[in-house]
């Protein structure tokens, strides 16, 4: 859960939207502990929030290390690797969700406060496709693809855990 703030606060400033003043807020509050320390040694550059992403993957690197050192002794490479496949499944459920975030905002209520700010999350990611795949009747199947396209990654993915574990 932690890790997956980082990974927002990082997203955000990715594709460089503002959120909602008491998400920003909430957001903000609670990884600054972690972020300000790692601002000094790793600034922002090439407009990306690095501090954020490492972040997320130092909180990726403890949980899998206690994960592993509570089920056995491994090497600390092996953990490492372990470490960045679980941060990357992550960064892929978190976009999942982010797609089923809006389009359950589209059905129910399309024009909710966080609307446009769950759009401009996706917006990346869903534009290419939606300039590939037409709309039929006018439904925009590119989140169903997008989340087809993320599911297998995560698939491959999981399937590098696999002889590690």
């Amino acid at each position: 859960m932690v890790a997956g703030v980082f990974l927002l606060r990082f997203w955000m400033q990715a594709v460089r939207i503002r959120p909602p003043m008491s998400l920003a807020q909430f957001i903000y509050k609670l990884t600054d502990w972690l972020v300000h320390p790692l601002r000094k040694i790793l600034p922002g550059f090439g407009g990306y929030d690095w501090a954020s992403l490492t972040g997320a993957f130092l909180i990726a690197v403890v949980s899998m290390t206690i994960d592993v050192w509570l089920a056995s002794q491994l090497s600390v490479q092996t953990i490492l690797l372990m470490s960045l496949v679980r941060f990357l499944q992550w960064i892929f459920y978190g976009l999942m969700g982010l797609i089923f975030i809006e389009v359950i905002l589209s059905w129910v209520n399309p024009h909710a406060p966080l609307a446009p700010f769950v759009r401009a999350l996706n917006q990346p990611l869903l534009h290419p496709l939606r300039r590939v795949i037409p709309t039929i009747g006018n439904v925009d199947l590119s989140p169903l693809v997008l989340l087809l396209i993320l599911r297998i990654a995560l698939q491959l993915i999981s399937a590098l855990l696999s002889p590690l574990g």
